[in-house]
C-alpha cells in the first residue's frame, strides 16, 4: 500500500518508489519531478550507473541513442557501457523452440506459418523449429519495474563476443534470430554486423531478423534495421510503455518524443510487406500508472499510422523498484482491451493472461 505525497491518496496502485500517483504525475508534474527524479537515482545508484546522460564538455559525443551522451574514453554512458570499441559486446543467447512467448507470436510467421513459403518453413506454427534469442545486456531507458533488472548484477563479468562468436549459435534448425535485452540499442551496431555475417553464412534458406526495443535509437541505425527485418520476413516490436509523456518518465527516466518518431517512421515502411507484419506495439498494464486513459491513446496513434498494426497488451507482474505494485487485474485488463479496439485497432491480443488477478484493486484498499 503506497501514499501519494502530493495528494494523499492511498492506495495499493501508488508505487512507494515514486510516492505519486499517476493523476498527479500527469496534472502537477511540477511536484512530482522531484520525487521522480529521487526514484531513478536510487534505481541507478545501487548498479553504479550514471544518474543522468553525461554530458562532458570534454568527452567524445556518442550518437547511438536518443540521449547522446558525452564522455571521456573509458567513461559509461547511460547505458552503462563505455564508449570505445562496439565490435564486442555483453550479451548471452539461448534457443527458445517455436512457437514461442515472442509477444509476436500472434501474427509473426514462427507463431502461425503466415508469409509461408516464402518467410515460414511450415505453413502453420513452426513446430521442430527454435528461435535464436539474444539478449543485450545494457539498456537506454531506467524502468522502474525492469523484468530484467537481474542482468545488472553481472555486468562486467559478462564475456563480450564478437559477432563471429554470436554467429556460431545459428544452427540449421535456427528459423529467427531476436535481439532485445535489457535492450538492443546501444550496442545496435552489434546485432546489425551479426545479422548480416548470420545471413551471408546460412544464405538461401530463411533466417528471419527481429528486435524488440523501446525504441530510442538513432535515425541511421533505425533505417538499417527496417532493411534487415524487411527482406528476412522478420519484424520490429516496439515497446510503447505509456502515452503520457509524464507517466513515461516517471516509469522510465526517459521521453518517450524519440520512441513515438521512430515508431511512426518504421510503420511508413508497413505496407512494403502485407504479409507478415513488419512492426508490432506492446504495452505493459502497469497497475495505477498504465491505464485504459494510456492504452486508448497509444492505440489511437498506433492506429493513426496503421490500424492493421499489431498490438499486444501485456500482463504485469510486480518486479525490481515497483514490487509492491499488485498484478494486473482481469477488470484493468478488459478495459485496456475495449480501449484499444475503440481506439480503431483491428489486432489486438492480451499476453501474459496466466499473470492476470482475478480481483479488483479497490477490493484491497
Amino acid at each position: 500500500m503506497g501514499r501519494c505525497s502530493i495528494c494523499g491518496k492511498v492506495a495499493i496502485t501508488v508505487a512507494k518508489v515514486l510516492g505519486a500517483c499517476a493523476g498527479c504525475i500527469r496534472n502537477r508534474f511540477e511536484e512530482a519531478e522531484p520525487l521522480i527524479r529521487q526514484a531513478h537515482a536510487e534505481s541507478r545508484k545501487q548498479f553504479g550507473l550514471p544518474i543522468t546522460p553525461p554530458k562532458d564538455p570534454d568527452g567524445i559525443q556518442c550518437k547511438i541513442c536518443v540521449h547522446e551522451c558525452c564522455v571521456k574514453v573509458g567513461g559509461l554512458g547511460y547505458c552503462g557501457l563505455p564508449l570505445g570499441d562496439r565490435t564486442r559486446a555483453r550479451v548471452s543467447w539461448y534457443y527458445d523452440p517455436l512457437p514461442t512467448n515472442c509477444v509476436a507470436d500472434f501474427v509473426c510467421p514462427g507463431g502461425t506459418g503466415c508469409g509461408y513459403p516464402k518467410w515460414a518453413y511450415r505453413p502453420s506454427p513452426e513446430w521442430g523449429w527454435k528461435n535464436l534469442a539474444v539478449f543485450y545486456e545494457a539498456c537506454s531507458f531506467d524502468c522502474l519495474y525492469c523484468q530484467n533488472w537481474n542482468y545488472r548484477l553481472t555486468t562486467g563479468y559478462t564475456p563480450r563476443v564478437t559477432p563471429s562468436e554470436l554467429v556460431r549459435a545459428v544452427d540449421y534448425k535456427t528459423a529467427c534470430i531476436c535481439f532485445f535485452g535489457g535492450d538492443p540499442t546501444p550496442q545496435l551496431s552489434h546485432s546489425l554486423a551479426s545479422a548480416r555475417q548470420a545471413l551471408k553464412e546460412h544464405e538461401g534458406r530463411i533466417i528471419r531478423v527481429c528486435w524488440e526495443t523501446n525504441g530510442c535509437m538513432s535515425a541511421t541505425l533505425r533505417d538499417e534495421m527496417v532493411e534487415l527485418a524487411l527482406r528476412t520476413g522478420g519484424c520490429i516490436k516496439f515497446d510503447l510503455k505509456a502515452w503520457d509523456n509524464h507517466i513515461h518518465y516517471a516509469l522510465t527516466g526517459v521521453s518517450n518524443t524519440r520512441t513515438l518518431e521512430n515508431f511512426a517512421a518504421v510503420a511508413c515502411h508497413a505496407k512494403k510487406r502485407p504479409e507478415v507484419p513488419l512492426i508490432v506495439a506492446s504495452t505493459l498494464l502497469v497497475p495505477g500508472y498504465v491505464d485504459e486513459k494510456e492504452v486508448y491513446s497509444i492505440a489511437r496513434f498506433i492506429a493513426d499510422c496503421d490500424p492493421n498494426i499489431p498490438y499486444a497488451l501485456l500482463a504485469f507482474a510486480p518486479e525490481f523498484m515497483m514490487s509492491d505494485l499488485p498484478h494486473t487485474s482481469t477488470s484493468h485488463a478488459r478495459r485496456a482491451l475495449t480501449a484499444a479496439k475503440e481506439a480503431g485497432l483491428r489486432r489486438i491480443r492480451l499476453g501474459n493472461q496466466h499473470l492476470l488477478w482475478e480481483g479488483d484493486y479497490d477490493e484491497i484498499m
